[in-house]
């Protein structure tokens, strides 16, 4: 397969002034579905990215000229959009640091390096890449479908009565689907978690339960605004780094893992760091990600920090992580309940978990319901049938596959109740909706209480 059979190949530059250095680069990848350029000096390839795109670049820290620090500087000064690895010896630390200051590289990689590595990291960095372009898309074009219902606003009360019941209800919709994309950066973090789950199976789908979790103990604590935020995007998306695992070993708990498997589960909250790392937004959120797994005695992974050199917010996702997961038979063999859990949770109290936020998680988690939602008496737990409009959805609601369907704060209309009934009889299922309770609310132009 070639560029011209495929074009949604992608093109990966090779620098390097050594030829021996290509021809190992260029065997590595020979198998790969890439097409792979190469050049021996910084000039050239700068020259070459003036003829064509170019999706990664991997260069030589040393070079003759224009080394590969230089190099990389201006690849993201003129196409940032190129991702860039520098290939780095022992020696070459000054020309890494020069890289990651001004080239702000994705990824430097010492020599020699290893096969398997290199390949997973040229994979990892192009599906990030993929997966950037199409948020980049999606931005633009809720942008442009924005500034279109904008337009549409200035008549669209005279619209709206001059539609027929079929148009109103398509123009409703339109209003909802643009209302929920102006929604928090935090909401859409939620939204991308819910599709993480789709290669998840339904008990690996904890996600929903630990950003639950979280806030509760983010709104009882009264945190702060933007610790609370980065807390829900890393319960949302601490087991993004498990998604290049194949379904055997996400189904298997992890007291059972084999001893290679076990390796690559200590992994997963670095690939979910990295995945996150260049997205400003989520950069503090991914380093919450990265350090879940530590323990209080020094004993965890990937960094074996100890006591408050974990982050805060690292040291309750951990907890809130376990406490869900140990229900749901992802750390032991056996499902633990929900009042076990709490018990092993204070068991290792010190150990695995720092004391002072452990005993404040638990007594949290005692206080709860069962079900986060019903611990506030103002929320009622109801299904279709009985909403009524003007009732705030209190906490997301998620299809059966774990799809988003509506947000945390959104106020139902007869519409939308309507919908929501017709949407169980296509998929064949029941809602229940956690609701606060309706507020007195003036009746519609049409009459419709």
């Amino acid at each position: 397969m070639n560029a011209a059979e495929n074009p949604q190949l992608a093109t990966l530059l090779l620098v390097d002034d050594e030829e021996n250095i290509l021809n190992s680069l260029r065997r590595v990848l020979r198998n790969e579905p890439y097409t792979l350029l190469t050049c021996n000096s910084g000039e050239a390839a700068l020259q070459l990215f003036a003829e064509q795109p170019i999706d990664l670049v991997i260069s030589d820290a040393r070079m003759p000229g224009m080394d590969g620090a230089a190099l990389l500087a201006q690849v993201q000064q003129h196409w940032p959009d190129c991702l860039r690895i520098l290939l780095t010896g022992y020696a070459d630390l000054t020309t890494t640091v020069k890289a990651i200051n001004e080239g702000q590289i994705y990824r430097y990689i010492s020599k020699p390096w290893d096969d398997h590595e290199l390949r997973l990291i040229i994979g990892q960095a192009l599906a990030f890449q993929r997966s950037e372009r199409e948020r980049l898309r999606l931005e633009q074009l809720t942008l442009e479908q924005n500034q279109r219902l904008h337009m549409l606003n200035a008549t669209l009360e005279q619209r709206v009565r001059d539609r027929t019941a079929e148009v109103e209800q398509t123009a409703d919709m339109l209003d909802l689907a643009y209302a929920e994309l102006r929604r928090s950066y935090v909401t859409a973090t939620e939204v991308f978690a819910s599709l993480v789950g789709q290669r998840l199976g339904r008990e690996q789908q904890t996600n929903a339960q630990v950003i639950a979790l979280v806030k509760a103990y983010a709104e009882q604590q009264q945190l702060d605004e933007s610790i609370s935020h980065d807390l829900a995007m890393a319960a949302a998306l601490y087991n993004i780094g498990k998604l290049t695992w194949d379904d055997q070993l996400l189904q298997r708990p992890a007291d059972l893992l084999y001893k290679n498997e076990r390796a690559r589960y200590r992994q997963y909250p670095i690939v979910g760091e990295s995945l996150l790392m260049t997205l400003e937004p989520i950069k503090d959120a991914g380093l919450l990600i990265r350090h879940h797994q530590e323990r209080w005695d020094g004993k965890g992974f990937p960094d074996r920090l100890a006591g408050d050199a974990i982050p805060l917010g690292s040291r309750l996702l951990k907890l809130a992580v376990d406490f869900i997961e140990l229900q749901r038979g992802l750390v032991l063999e056996r499902r633990l309940s929900r009042d076990a859990a709490l018990l092993l949770i204070r068991k290792y109290s010190g150990q695995l978990y720092d004391p002072q936020l452990c005993e404040r998680f638990t007594e949290l988690c005692t206080t709860l319901a069962p079900d986060l939602a019903l611990a506030d008496p103002s929320i009622l737990a109801l299904d279709t049938r009985h909403l009524q409009p003007g009732m705030i959805l209190a906490r997301n609601l998620q299809a059966e596959s774990g799809m988003l369907l509506l947000n945390e704060g959104k106020i139902l209309n007869r519409l939308l109740i309507d919908k929501l009934i017709a949407f169980e009889k296509t998929e064949g299922g029941r809602y229940t909706l956690f609701v606060r309770k309706a507020e007195a609310v003036p009746p519609s132009s049409d009459g419709e209480p």
